[in-house]
């Protein structure tokens, strides 16, 4: 689909200018975007750095996932990018875009983008936190 214009699985530092600037659209009046990065804490512990995997599928699954959404909502352009790899406290860990004509339909479809990308690409978390104990998180939730 000419709508999705980055997609990508990286294990280096990801650019939210690269993602905004791939949506760019002149038919667009609303474009989201969306920034995970690594907190200091999950589920009241306290995190110190964590490490993303993907299955080799994962970029056909977020592929997958990304034509549904371009399906479901009139988007003009879409990119998605997550990193995989040793990452610290602030750093970016997903990036998603969605442009299209009016504003409401870019945030609907950005939500979804970046919940369904969570919940069916096969990428796992590995989060470690201060006392030593470490948790495995998978995506596919």
């Amino acid at each position: 689909m000419d709508v999705i214009r980055l997609l990508d699985i990286r294990d280096s530092a990801l650019s939210v200018d690269e993602v905004l600037a791939a949506v760019g659209d002149h038919a667009a009046g609303g474009t989201t975007v969306f920034v995970g990065t690594v907190r200091e804490q999950d589920h009241g512990k306290p995190v110190t750095s964590l490490s993303y995997s993907a299955h080799p599928s994962a970029l056909d699954e977020l592929r997958r996932v990304a034509e549904k959404i371009a399906t479901d909502f009139p988007v003009t352009a879409l990119a998605a990018v997550h990193r995989v790899g040793d990452l610290r406290l602030g750093d970016v860990a997903v990036v998603v875009a969605v442009a299209t004509p009016h504003r409401g339909e870019a945030f609907e479809a950005s939500r979804r983008l970046i919940d369904d990308l969570k919940s069916q690409v096969p990428i796992w978390k590995n989060q470690l936190f201060t006392d030593g104990s470490s948790e495995w998180v998978g995506a596919c939730e």
